[in-house]
């Protein structure tokens, strides 16, 4: 799955207790958008991997969104 995103992205997650927060900004909402679009009409399995080495920011805990 091609993974697009938008320029000046910045996107956050964090764990605090049992919840999560997804913090984004502008660009970084119409990314995620734009991802979860296209993994809605991917296969059931596929998924995106989001970690501070490749697109969130530091600090942040990985993300897996797996189509089911």
């Amino acid at each position: 799955m091609d993974t697009e995103w938008v320029d000046g992205f910045k996107i956050g997650v964090a764990v605090n207790g049992d919840e999560v927060t997804i913090s984004a900004n502008r660009e970084g909402m119409l990314s995620l958008a734009r991802q979860l679009e296209a993994l809605a009409e991917a296969l059931p399995g596929d998924h995106v991997h989001y970690d501070e080495y490749n697109s969130l920011e530091e600090g942040s805990v990985e993300l897996i969104i797996e189509k089911i």
